[in-house]
């Protein structure tokens, strides 16, 4: 479609236009997935500690996101062979992610389905033929469709797999995207590419601000599985066509955060016995996260690193690597001091005290809505406070209850002890003047 546009101009007027069609799209039907989702049960119910979320989310929001991809590439891209395969590709992993959604697919059949749909893109032409390794050239011949199904479902699996905080997985994949154009904008890349990569982070940037905390729908295993997919597909198409040792390091750093987290996540389960497929609690996020960030600040740390790591990408892309090593070192030290030197545990602590602190002056008057501001152990304190106050103002309203009817009983008493007084000294008065008179008559 972009060969009517006759220049480079026009070319990118185009592809902004694409990118805002994306965003459109995927804003408008955002909405519309959350009703279904609920209407269907599609939903998400906080049953471990690796959930971190309190109540029911509908789930399968990532249907949103290859809605408005699909109808966008279907307008603005030349539909090549393969474009479509991935379309098709793409058709395979959400309906996967959407079956996984409602019924909790096993790992290994999700992941034979990943596979499958990798040998679709293999099909349609999508392969990675070589690349750059420290200045020498890889040939990969008859390995190359394994490499390639391989690459496709590392990153499918890895933004999966950081799938854990609101807005973490569809921001992280955003950033990805944008540093893979920006990276591409400067080469002979295929404009077909380029026009699906912005389709791609306008999507995502439409569904975004429904998905950041406090999320009010979450893209599922539908959105993260449909999301590295089509990175995974799109970086092959892009980054691994380019010549030079740029075809190698810069899809590694940019997909560095996403693809360390699974890493490290597959070798932790296997050393302590367990499934690499076994769900833990040990991933960045959740480090973050016992660390004492809420999550808005655990995402943000997670997408300064992921951005920083995109910068030194687009750096080597410039043949600087030095500087993009030293940007790279940077970011590394960033998340590494964020999980082992933060001074934001104090500042978060003494937040949460103040909460407790103001929950607890308000909550005397509206116990029962006290737990939805400072969590359960702030509000169970505050309630407790409540409880002491309003103890102590019974026993006060009691006591006083109690005195006033003894000072009633008291002023009875008295009362009484004084009539009797008087009634005595009448009586004694009468007396002695009956004894006045009785001496007079005797006289």
């Amino acid at each position: 479609m972009f060969e009517m546009y006759g220049s480079v101009y026009n070319a990118i007027y185009g592809i902004v236009i694409a990118f805002v069609c994306a965003f459109f799209i995927s804003v408008t039907s955002t909405p519309v997935v959350r009703t279904l989702a609920f209407r269907f049960r599609v939903t998400d119910i906080p049953k471990d500690n690796r959930r971190m979320h309190k109540k029911e989310m509908p789930l399968m929001g990532g249907v949103a996101i290859f809605v408005a991809f699909t109808v966008s590439v279907l307008i603005f891209c030349k539909p090549t062979i393969p474009t479509v395969t991935m379309l098709i590709g793409n058709l395979v992993i959400v309906i996967t992610g959407i079956i996984d959604d409602k019924y909790d697919m096993n790992a290994f059949v999700k992941l034979f389905m990943q596979i499958a749909a990798s040998i679709i893109a293999v099909f349609g032409g999508i392969s990675i033929e070589q690349f750059n390794l420290l200045g020498y050239t890889v040939e990969l011949g008859v390995f190359a469709p394994v490499v390639t199904v391989i690459w496709i479902t590392a990153i499918t699996n890895a933004v999966n797999l950081i799938d854990g905080l609101d807005g973490l997985s569809c921001g992280v994949s955003t950033i990805s995207a944008a540093t893979l154009l920006l990276t591409l904008l400067r080469t002979d890349t295929d404009i077909n590419v380029i026009c699906m990569i912005a389709i791609l982070v306008g999507a995502c940037m439409g569904f975004l601000p429904f998905n950041f905390n406090p999320a009010r729908i979450f893209m599922g295993d539908t959105g993260a599985m449909f999301l590295g997919y089509t990175l995974g597909v799109l970086s092959i198409q892009g980054c691994f066509k380019l010549n030079g040792i740029v075809s190698f390091w810069v899809p590694i750093l940019i997909f560095a955060l996403p693809l360390a987290d699974t890493a490290f996540a597959f070798l932790r389960r296997i050393l302590t016995g367990k499934s690499p497929f076994h769900p833990d609690r040990g991933h960045l996020h959740h480090k973050l996260i016992d660390k004492g960030f809420d999550q808005k600040h655990a995402v943000m740390i997670l997408y300064a690193v992921s951005g920083m790591l995109g910068i030194a990408a687009i750096i080597f892309s410039f043949g600087w690597p030095i500087k993009a090593l030293v940007v790279a070192i940077c970011a590394i030290v960033m998340l590494y001091g964020n999980l082992n030197f933060s001074f934001e545990r104090r500042d978060i602590a003494k937040s949460q005290r103040e909460q407790v602190e103001a929950d607890s002056a308000a909550c005397c008057g509206a116990a029962p809505e006290v737990q939805s501001a400072a969590g359960a152990d702030g509000a169970c304190e505050a309630h407790n406070t409540c409880e002491t106050r309003d103890a102590d103002k019974a026993q006060g309203a009691d006591s006083a209850h109690v005195t006033a009817p003894q000072q009633q009983t008291e002023e009875a008493n008295g009362e009484n002890a004084e009539n009797s007084n008087n009634s005595d000294n009448r009586e004694n008065g009468e007396n002695e003047k009956g004894q006045a008179k009785s001496d007079k008559s005797e006289k």
